[in-house]
């Protein structure tokens, strides 16, 4: 889609045109829906929070400037709606406990995936393990490898010290490690 086609289907979507509208849903569902299910458990999970990150760019459509990426101003919004919805389903899943280990001597240079881990990996089982972590792990790894958001970034968005993300960071690769591992194995039995 050239971008003058989609400066006029973004106004005809202000106007409230639905025919827009739709046209609008259907060039970004596919990779919204990629993005929510890296934060969701499931595929319904998921498509809930599609439709309420639509709801979320319909209403706030006119604040869009051109000046940036369209597709990028549409991902943060996805990001931000898997993340309240993760908050909805947790209440505060982000508070220091079970899911957060904060250590400032853990080194998560040392945990780093190696060339035959996650990247080898078919991105059915790479997403399957995603889904597999807790939410704070999902949030953060998710964040920070996939969104490219800093740990100052992850700290202010989700609540949380920077030495926090850092640590969840670690942890999630760890756990990561552990449930791809494990499907390796099952897969070559």
């Amino acid at each position: 889609m050239e971008n003058d086609q989609l400066k006029e289907i973004i106004k005809r979507c202000v106007e409230q045109d639905r025919s827009a509208q739709e046209q609008l849903f259907k060039k970004f569902y596919g990779k919204m829906m990629g993005v929510c299910m890296r934060y969701t458990k499931d595929q319904d999970q998921a498509q809930e929070v599609v439709q309420l990150g639509f709801i979320k760019i319909f209403d706030k459509l006119e604040e869009f400037d051109f000046r940036g990426s369209f597709e990028g101003w549409v991902r943060r919004i996805m990001v931000n709606a898997s993340i309240d919805a993760i908050r909805r389903r947790n209440r505060q899943p982000f508070l220091p406990g079970e899911d957060f280990v904060f250590d400032e001597q853990y080194d998560t240079q040392e945990h780093d995936f190696g060339e035959n881990d996650i990247t080898s990996v078919k991105a059915k089982h790479a997403m399957e393990a995603i889904q597999q972590l807790s939410p704070a792990y999902q949030a953060v790894f998710n964040l920070y490898v996939i969104e490219n958001y800093s740990h100052k970034e992850i700290a202010e968005i989700l609540g949380i010290s920077e030495g926090t993300s850092k640590s969840n960071l670690a942890k999630a690769k760890q756990n990561l490690r552990k449930i791809l591992t494990k499907k390796l194995v099952n897969l070559d039995k």
